[in-house]
């Protein structure tokens, strides 16, 4: 019977590609576009940091950089913040991820919620909480402390405008990264390890120190690179906490370059440098989490055993707690209260509470409606956009369909080098100037956006790719479809709960996202968080915190529903923007 099949099938003519295939033009068109997006403004930020105001070369704009004290202090700066953050980041992380994952502290999952809810909050909206909280004359901290006390109203014991309130505002925000590091290693760490010092008579400390930490060591590592990596790329939280302390980050000189009278060519030797640096951080973190000797060798392993705490369960608990005060609990309540007290620096009570705050963003702040039409607008594209772009070239690159498929990969990959700020320094020079200039329309946003949030949604795809067999498209390719139409009609349908989930985490990043905007924004093109910012700069407290609320609200619901499709099989993970 099945030979007759196989002659049979032999006599059939073959199935005939019926009209244009336009296949190859598409995804070539969008390999040509990738490049596009990362080689031009890559190029434009070489070019201005090598030119002098004359377009001749120069390397004067380099010297200058590194001598003059304006600039130069902002380079120290940076640097003490960034070792700071990732000193501390790890300090905090680590024995919270082994509490977590392998201790039996009561709630693990709860506090471990408690760790992904900051990812929610932008650090500069947590950095605009903390002045709420702790500046030196109307913080709530410092106003209920003089009430406890009696001390003046001159004094205070908190002042988030210094070097350290910036250091421990970004802490707060960026501990979450060193988190999920350390907890995912311990949880990878096999039982029958530990089991087996403990049967060779080797104590806990031993075992931990020989075993445990070794193991979990690249993770802890990797973290404080990417902690030290996201205190230096952040511009948010500096530019609302440092600049009124009297001091610049490199970010914020940065931005500051762009007042008038702008000076593109400081700001691209400035950039360079920046991008040379995440460069060089993102390959030693890769190479840490590489190490082979830290490896586990084997098959399947049991889960580990918690460790009991006995009667420090509960303090372990209370301490969890009292750190997850910093960047949720706290941060949330004074956003909620300025957002509900006629005097946003006040505690509420009930005969302050009152909704002239939300009324007033919401119908009588002229710019609220525009903002939000141009945010949702932008993040809806961008989503679209973006995860059509990403499903293009990971199918191209998985399926290996193009030759150079693997320059392609790289180059999707590359924006992650690329701080935001130095991405909006790079398309502000690009399309100033003919033969394309899009400063000044949405769509110099709209290409920031796509290209800043290419690297992840390239990744969640390709992913994706490795669990659909190619044997399903090469069917139909058989029967007579073209390449375009076996993605469109075959894989994307298996891969529906992935670029769902994709969509969504373009969506919320976009929301969210400060760093290139703030560049490349004008006022008929700003957005959420450009307007949050400028607030910020007349003082508006209670609009602020309404529309941070808001966008908190928003986040958190997008982020809940990509969670809950189907076959998800993890977390939305959130890069910090801004």
């Amino acid at each position: 019977m099945t030979d007759v099949s196989i002659a049979a099938s032999d006599t059939l003519p073959p199935r005939r590609r019926h009209g244009i295939d336009l296949s190859q033009p598409i995804m070539l068109a969008a390999a040509a576009l990738l490049v596009v997006l990362i080689v031009l403004p890559i190029a434009w930020i070489v070019a201005y940091a090598f030119l002098d105001k004359s377009g001749a070369l120069t390397l004067g704009n380099f010297a200058k950089l590194f001598t003059d004290p304006s600039f130069l202090d902002p380079l120290i700066a940076t640097a003490t913040i960034a070792t700071s953050v990732g000193c501390l980041c790890c300090l905090i992380a680590a024995p919270m991820g082994w509490l977590v994952a392998r201790s039996d502290m009561p709630a693990r999952n709860l506090v471990r919620t408690l760790v992904m809810a900051s990812f929610v909050t932008p650090p500069f909206l947590g950095a605009i909480a903390w002045e709420l909280l702790a500046a030196p004359n109307s913080g709530l901290l410092n106003q209920a402390w003089r009430g406890l006390t009696g001390a003046s109203a001159d004094e205070h014991i908190f002042n988030i405008y210094s070097l350290g309130g910036v250091v421990f505002v970004i802490t707060c925000y960026t501990f979450p990264y060193v988190f999920v590091l350390v907890a995912n290693a311990l949880d990878r760490i096999p039982g029958e390890l530990e089991d087996a010092s403990a049967m060779l008579g080797a104590t806990s400390a031993t075992t931990a120190r020989r075993i445990t930490i070794p193991m979990v060591l690249p993770a802890i590592i990797a973290g404080a690179l990417i902690a030290f990596l996201q205190a230096l790329n952040l511009f948010g939280s500096p530019a609302i906490l440092a600049i009124p302390a009297g001091f610049h980050t490199l970010t914020t000189k940065i931005w500051s370059l762009f007042q008038f009278p702008p000076k593109p060519e400081l700001a691209a030797a400035a950039a360079l440098p920046l991008l040379v640096l995440t460069v060089v951080l993102l390959r030693a973190q890769k190479a840490v989490l590489g190490r082979r000797s830290y490896a586990v060798v084997g098959g399947k392993y049991g889960a580990p055993r918690p460790v009991p705490l006995g009667a420090f369960r509960w303090v372990a608990l209370a301490g969890c707690l009292f750190m997850l005060l910093m960047p949720v609990f706290l941060p949330y309540a004074a956003l909620l209260n300025a957002a509900f007290s006629k005097i946003p620096t006040r505690l509420v009570t009930w005969d302050t509470l009152s909704w002239q705050n939300v009324y007033f963003t919401f119908f009588e702040l002229s710019q609220t409606g525009h903002v939000l039409k141009n945010t949702f607008l932008l993040g809806a594209l961008s989503a679209t956009l973006g995860t059509l772009l990403a499903l293009i070239i990971a199918y191209l690159v998985a399926r290996q369909s193009v030759r150079g498929h693997k320059i392609l990969g790289f180059l999707a990959t590359a924006p992650i080098a690329m701080p935001g700020i130095v991405l909006g320094v790079g398309l502000f020079l690009a399309y100033t100037r003919p033969p394309l200039v899009l400063y000044g329309t949405l769509w110099i946003l709209l290409i920031a956006y796509i290209t800043i949030e290419l690297p992840a949604a390239y990744q969640q795809l390709q992913s994706a790719f490795h669990a659909v067999h190619p044997e399903l498209e090469e069917a139909s390719r058989i029967l007579g479809a073209t390449r375009l139409r076996s993605l469109r009609d075959i894989t994307a349908p298996l891969l529906r709960t992935g670029v769902i989930a994709t969509w969504c985490f373009i969506f919320v990043a976009v929301v969210r996202e400060l760093s290139a905007a703030v560049i490349l924004f004008t006022s008929d093109t700003k957005v959420l968080s450009v307007l949050i910012f400028d607030l910020k700069e007349s003082g508006d407290l209670g609009a602020i915190a309404v529309l941070g609320l808001s966008m908190l609200a928003l986040t958190t619901i997008v982020i809940a529903l990509a969670n809950s499709i189907p076959g998800r099989g993890g977390d939305i993970r959130l890069r910090e923007n801004g």
